[in-house]
């Protein structure tokens, strides 16, 4: 079993024919079963349909009203939600910055089912497009990446919350298909995240160690732009109300788990899902980011595929910060995307094909099993699949890592591209397993020990 899980030979071609296939007819089945039950813009059980969406919908209102600053007061907000979806409606937070004003005034233009609709049919064309855009270079047929990209569960969890989750896969995956070819664009596509700047960590440092330049300057203006713009149509009192507003959804989203930790997928959320304390919860997340970011800089100074860089990074995006919920894990579809587009071409490495499985249905169980088991499973899957993704970049096409154990266990002779020290150790010892390195450092601490006895006991008899 372990070596199956390891080569991934368990997941042959019936399996990947029939599981999204029976993934897909899921999803059909539980949005048809949801629009045949609706009453109006309510679902079954009176929430609104597209539950989030709801509140970007009526912030859009409030714009339209001359009330831009409105969505950034919780109560009035809250309020505002009341009035039009009745007084026992779900409630929600506006937690994005003032630039994501605009595209919720255009929607809400529209009546609420048709701004619903043209959201979630816009940005998950989008995401679809971005999926085939990676993989119409591989073997494998259009019409069943389409099958496997909307059978991806995240694609149900975003239907049923009206979230963003497709814009931004969409955007990180063309951002990283033109990184090369059309830089400039890919920048552009990289600023258009900012409305998303919990994701602003891992994006940077991945550009600025590959030295991507041109990138940086597109991103950097077409954040620049859009926040000027902002201000100007929306006035400088909302990205003051958005400022003071952040303590807030601190507090009750993140610290007090307002929406659940059952739902965030983050090892923040993680420790306080299994008890601990807020300290604690920031402690494990900062030393995640930290190794997360330190190892992701590492991996883009190295000469690694690209691809892998670039699902690194967006790996790397999710675990860095501590607001990941999971409609935010539709993200990881270009990310396995482009990790199966490198494996194809250059072979999969260990564990990758278990691994990729994983993070596929992760937004199908990772909720429930947190609410019903209390079993954090998100940031741990994540985790898995940065560490994977990491340690296949830097294996030689086709052959293993022939540097001195030691070095391989921790990959330094990739990341400084053969170092003298490593040059040295390679050309010293032989290449062994740990665990025959194991048995000679105790054979030589037993020979050692046995040594020391000995003379000890010389020394004992000459003095007596």
């Amino acid at each position: 079993m372990w070596r199956s899980l390891r080569s991934g030979d368990w997941l042959d071609e019936r399996r990947l024919a029939v599981y999204p296939a029976m993934l897909l007819a899921l999803t059909v089945i539980a949005v048809v079963a949801t629009l045949a039950f609706a009453q109006g813009r309510f679902d079954a059980n009176g929430h609104p349909l597209g539950t989030d969406f709801s509140q970007v919908w009526v912030a859009g209102l409030e714009v339209l009203r001359g009330q831009p600053e409105a969505p950034f007061d919780l109560s009035r907000h809250i309020a505002a939600q009341r009035a039009e979806f009745g007084a026992t409606t779900d409630i929600f937070g506006w937690h994005y910055p003032p630039l994501f004003l605009a595209p919720a005034a255009a929607l809400a233009a529209l009546p609420y089912l048709q701004a619903l609709a043209l959201w979630q049919a816009a940005t998950l064309l989008l995401y679809l497009l971005a999926v085939l855009a990676i993989l119409h270079r591989t073997e494998i047929p259009p019409w069943r990446v389409a099958i496997a990209a909307l059978a991806f569960p995240a694609v149900l969890v975003n239907l049923g919350h009206g979230q963003n989750g497709f814009l931004t896969a969409g955007l990180l995956g063309f951002g990283f298909l033109q990184l090369r070819p059309r830089p400039m664009l890919a920048g552009f596509c990289f600023g258009l995240l900012a409305y998303k700047p919990q994701f602003a960590l891992a994006l940077p440092i991945a550009l600025v160690c590959g030295g991507h330049w041109r990138s940086i300057a597109a991103a950097s203006a077409t954040t620049a732009l859009m926040v000027a713009a902002s201000a100007a149509v929306f006035g400088v009192d909302t990205w003051i109300a958005f400022i003071h507003s952040l303590a807030t959804a601190r507090s009750i989203v993140l610290e007090q788990g307002g929406v659940g930790f059952a739902k965030g997928q983050s090892v923040f959320s993680a420790v306080r899902l299994l008890g601990g304390d807020v300290a604690l919860a920031y402690a494990a997340q900062s030393a995640t980011t930290l190794f997360v970011l330190g190892a992701l800089a590492l991996l883009w100074r190295s000469s690694a595929d690209v691809r892998a860089k670039a699902a690194a990074t967006i790996v790397a995006s999710l675990l860095a910060t501590p607001y990941c919920f999971d409609y935010d894990l539709a993200a990881l579809a270009p990310a396995l995307a482009l990790v199966t587009a490198r494996g194809i071409e250059r072979g999969f490495g260990p564990f990758v094909k278990t691994t990729l499985a994983a993070a596929f249905v992760l937004p199908l169980v990772a909720r429930p099993l947190a609410s019903v088991a209390d079993l954090p499973l998100g940031a741990a899957t994540l985790a898995a699949l940065f560490i994977v993704i990491s340690c296949d970049a830097l294996r030689p096409d086709g052959e293993e890592n022939g540097s001195n154990v030691i070095f391989r266990a921790f990959r330094l002779a990739e990341f400084t591209k053969k170092s003298r020290l490593t040059c040295v150790a390679d050309a010293t010892f032989s290449v062994t397993s740990p665990l025959s390195l194991c048995r000679v450092v105790v054979r030589r601490i037993d020979r050692s020990a046995r040594a020391i006895a000995a003379v000890g006991g010389r020394a004992k008899r000459e003095d007596w």
